[in-house]
């Protein structure tokens, strides 16, 4: 990233390789929205570019992250009046050979639990268990320390389960 900063954009695409499919499933796991997910994925690297001298030697994942986290706090700022609690017809698309029905059932239940989280709480849960993002560098990310982020996972998965369970019975 430092060599980008110094004008070599040609690198960009190794950085857009290695972390282009990470950002749209984490985009992808907070809207439930394809083509938004690729929308906002794209405005993450064009404002990687826009923003270049601001990278300052760090951990370039949490840099990534964080511009990521901006961009949908303004997506979903900006669509806050329009947005309803119904899941569209872009939910993540399971190979229906490999899942059973009922498996599919439980999948879309939870993305349903998912997503009555509040954003803090579902991007959090995202980050961790569907992004596979380490607590250090989640708390990197959000602007916490590790422990923080550890108990407000905790805390989050609690509620996710409790809205699971809830609308199971």
């Amino acid at each position: 990233m430092l060599q980008i900063a110094n004008g070599k954009l040609e690198l960009l695409s190794i950085l857009f390789d290695r972390y282009n499919v990470r950002i749209y499933n984490f985009f992808n796991k907070m809207i439930q929205n394809k083509m938004v997910s690729e929308d906002l994925t794209q405005d993450v690297f064009l404002k990687v570019i826009k923003y270049k001298t601001s990278y300052k030697n760090g951990n370039f994942a949490a840099w990534i992250y964080t511009i990521a986290r901006n961009i949908f706090s303004t997506h979903y700022q900006k669509t806050k009046k329009e947005r309803s609690n119904v899941i569209d017809d872009d939910k993540l698309e399971a190979n229906e050979t490999l899942v059973s029905e009922s498996r599919q059932e439980e999948l879309d239940h939870l993305q349903k639990a998912l997503l009555k989280l509040s954003n803090s709480d579902r991007e959090l849960i995202v980050m961790h268990r569907f992004q596979e993002i380490k607590y250090e560098q989640i708390a990197q990310i959000v602007g916490s320390n590790e422990n923080a982020v550890k108990v407000k996972v905790h805390r989050a998965l609690k509620k996710l389960k409790d809205i699971y369970f809830q609308t199971t019975v």
